[in-house]
Parts: C-alpha cells; sequence; structure tokens
C-alpha cells in the first residue's frame, strides 16, 4: 500500500525503515521521505509506528512468559 503519494513511499518502506532502526515517526519520515512535503500521510505513518512498536512488545511478552 502506499502511505505517502508524494514521495511514493510504501507500508513496506515504512516496515524498513522501523526493522532497520528507526523508533518514532519524525525517524521514519527522515529515513522514507514520507511526510516531509504535505503532511497528509503522517498519520498512517504513526499508526504504522505504533503497530511495530506492539509487535515488538507482544513478542517480549511472549519471551518472557516462556523463561
Amino acid at each position: 500500500m502506499i502511505v505517502c503519494h508524494c514521495k511514493v513511499v510504501s507500508d513496506r518502506d515504512v516496515r524498513a525503515a522501523l526493522s532497520d532502526g528507526a523508533r518514532s515517526v519524525s525517524a521514519v519520515c527522515r529515513a522514507t521521505g514520507a511526510g516531509t512535503d504535505c503532511g497528509s500521510c503522517v498519520f498512517t505513518v504513526k499508526a504504522l509506528v505504533c503497530a511495530h512498536h506492539a509487535e515488538d512488545a507482544a513478542l517480549l511478552e511472549a519471551d518472557g512468559a516462556a523463561s
């Protein structure tokens, strides 16, 4: 799915930035170029960042439960 139409940034690009160490909306925007023109995609970027952090937290909880 295209997240940012101005810079043609996909959800895969956002996830790649998160996997490469971006931890915030602004870090993802700097890494991908999303949100740097009109800004209408920032809410979608934020949703993807929050979902990524929620997945990380769930994995950490699952790892802790197994130990």
